[in-house]
């Protein structure tokens, strides 16, 4: 375990090394990206050549990615936003508390939804129940995220004013304190994640009712019922273990648009902000953290199989 720990660490840096690269090669593909959206477009070319100076950014860009990740490394530092006048670390902190918390709630009843449905699935197969409950997964998982959103808030919050259309959520404290203005918001990641995820579960319990060991145990006299329960869904869940961490950097992407929908100052809003006024420091912090995040989500679920399956080894 410990030298699989060690050699997943140095991947995980040379992933990052690489995904910092990346971003911040492509936003400085954007010619006076920054400094134009900063002085406006009538600046004149002195006042931009004096501002890309001032911020360094007339440096060569291997210089500029070298100073960025020194203080990354160093200090932490992801940089200052251009536009804010912040530090990004001072940003994130202000906005990670609301989108973690509708990020986790979507998780945790996309699972405790996701399970019983699959099962269900599995054990009525072929039935009017599997039809209809698959049709609609089919449907779910097809509606892209943002209409679904746009179709929810019209619906509950415009037509029916079954819930009130509250201002910009811009605390944690403001999220936790309006359950009701979560509602919205996480139901919309939870039914494209309760399509996909239930079909997961209802493939994985198929698989493993027709392994022998069922057809054995209820030879010897267990019941269907506890050969189900005690040890088919326990083996069924080993797979969904894996799809939840490999998942976390797609239903983070679907929060950035839920945020934006909802009016919630999360990160979603900050990164999609940052990259219409081209502040590349911003969307290279958030970028980064999403990245530390599924590093962090794969690393949990390949922990979690080996947990849960004694036949895995770590090594």
């Amino acid at each position: 375990m410990t030298t699989y720990l060690i050699r997943r660490f140095f991947q995980s840096i040379v992933t990052l090394f690489i995904v910092s690269i990346a971003t911040f090669g492509m936003m400085h593909l954007m010619p006076n990206g920054v400094v134009r959206g900063m002085l406006g477009q009538r600046a004149t070319p002195q006042t931009i050549a004096e501002l890309t100076h001032r911020l360094g950014l007339d440096q060569p860009l291997y210089v500029q990615y070298w100073r960025w990740l020194d203080r990354l490394v160093v200090h932490f530092d992801l940089g200052t936003s251009y536009q804010k006048s912040q530090t990004v670390n001072a940003l994130l902190k202000e906005d990670m508390g609301q989108s973690m918390y509708i990020v986790g709630l979507a998780l945790f009843f996309t699972i405790v939804i996701s399970v019983p449905v699959g099962v269900l699935q599995a054990t009525r197969r072929n039935s009017v129940t599997d039809y209809t409950i698959t049709t609609f997964s089919f449907i779910g998982y097809a509606i892209p995220v943002f209409f679904l959103g746009v179709v929810l808030r019209d619906l509950f919050q415009v037509q029916f004013h079954l819930i009130p259309i509250a201002k910009q959520i811009d605390s944690f404290h403001a999220a936790f304190s309006q359950p009701d203005q979560m509602i919205l918001p996480v139901a919309t990641l939870v039914i494209s994640g309760v399509a996909g995820y239930s079909r997961y579960m209802r493939s994985s319990m198929l698989d493993e009712i027709t392994q022998d060991y069922v057809r054995t145990a209820i030879a010897k006299g267990a019941t269907k019922r506890r050969v189900l329960y005690r040890h088919v869904l326990r083996n069924a869940m080993i797979p969904m273990i894996t799809l939840v961490g490999l998942s976390l950097p797609t239903l983070v992407g679907g929060a950035l648009l839920v945020e934006q929908i909802f009016n919630i100052q999360g990160i979603g809003v900050l990164t999609i902000n940052a990259a219409l006024s081209s502040d590349f420091v911003i969307v290279l912090g958030t970028t980064m953290l999403t990245a530390i995040v599924t590093i962090l989500g794969s690393l949990v679920a390949d922990i979690s199989y080996a947990a849960l399956d004694p036949r895995v080894r770590l090594t």
